[in-house]
């Protein structure tokens, strides 16, 4: 433990307590979080009684919530003494998730941020924001972005797959290592065709590539954004527009690509140029493709399994980082039974 950790003593007067004694009480107001909601929030999730009395925490309840509950006081309350914010995301991971231990860079590292591989916590540097990944999952895929020049990101929504991809992206572009992006979706949603919507076809496309939009503008100010658009130093585009080019220099993130074709699959990887990475992410159990018609997402994780410079990385709802209820419908679904096709 840390010299600056708190340290657990427990009341002996009473076994089912366990007293947390917090040295600095400005980050301890930052660690129970506004109306005392970080504290409720590991109250409801761990089932016990936390009580605040100066500089200290009193856990009443289970030997197993208090063991569970001290551990996540201790790590979130290391994480504001390194001068990061706790959010009720950060909670919700740290109730969730163990830490995982660090790992090495591999010598194919990209250089940059590579600072972000040598120890925890792992951090994607952006202009308006710093990136954290909050789970085992997210911190491979992390690394496997900055090592790789394919990365697949295969897993359930709110899972951080197309948000980390896009933050790798603009941290590369801010460094120099690439000289534009280019961000994709497949023009295919729920059975509705562009043709059906009115508008020209800038208007009819963008409201399919509006999440890209919304993770961009987590990380660039709006204005720097905008100019980086009119300049094409940021293409958004369906990937049908991705066709004859070869695309050089640039960090490209397909994004739904559960719903790109087998063919159009082949023609988006080959277009990786010089220099050049890229993202593909999305669900295979939400493919909106006409019935009998193969994912091109499925197909090329058949096909290019093993080979080198291919990365793979692989979601569940213990990596959702939505609110939480998210991760418990998806699990919903999964144990549901698959109805049979008509």
């Amino acid at each position: 433990m840390a010299p600056n950790a708190p340290s657990p003593a427990f009341d002996r007067d009473d076994p089912t307590d366990a007293v947390l004694q917090f040295p600095d009480n400005r980050l301890l107001i930052d660690l129970c979080g506004e109306l005392d909601r970080n504290l409720a929030q590991i109250e409801a999730r761990l089932g016990l009684t936390i009580t605040r009395r100066g500089n200290m925490l009193q856990l009443h309840g289970e030997a197993h919530a208090r063991a569970e509950a001290t551990r996540v006081l201790n790590g979130l309350y290391a994480r504001l003494e390194q001068g990061r914010a706790v959010a009720p995301g950060d909670v919700d991971a740290a109730i969730r998730l163990a830490p995982a231990p660090a790992r090495p860079p591999g010598p194919e590292a990209q250089p940059g941020q590579l600072d972000m591989f040598s120890a925890e916590p792992l951090e994607i540097r952006t202009r308006k924001k710093v990136v954290e990944p909050r789970t085992p999952a997210q911190k491979d895929y992390v690394r496997q972005l900055f090592r790789h020049e394919l990365v697949f990101g295969l897993g359930p929504a709110g899972t951080g797959k197309t948000y980390l991809a896009v933050a790798a992206a603009v941290a590369m572009l801010i460094d120099g290592h690439v000289d534009r992006i280019i961000l994709s979706r497949p023009a295919v949603e729920a059975g509705e065709r562009l043709g059906f919507l009115p508008g020209d076809m800038k208007e009819k496309v963008d409201p399919y590539m509006q999440p890209l939009y919304d993770a961009l503008n987590d990380f660039l100010p709006a204005r720097q954004a905008a100019k980086m658009i009119e300049e094409k130093q940021i293409e958004i585009a369906p990937l049908a527009f991705m066709r004859g080019r070869t695309l050089a220099n640039a960090f490209v993130v397909l994004d739904e690509a559960q719903n790109a074709t087998t063919m159009q699959m082949k023609m988006f990887l080959t277009r990786l140029g010089e220099g050049s990475r890229m993202a593909v992410t999305g669900d295979v159990t939400q493919i909106d493709l006409p019935r009998g018609v193969m994912s091109g997402l499925v197909e090329a994780e058949r096909v290019l399994r093993g080979v080198e410079g291919v990365g793979f990385s692989r979601f569940t709802s213990a990596d959702v980082v939505r609110h939480p209820l998210v991760a418990r419908i998806i699990e919903a679904y999964e144990r549901a039974p698959r109805p049979t096709d008509a």
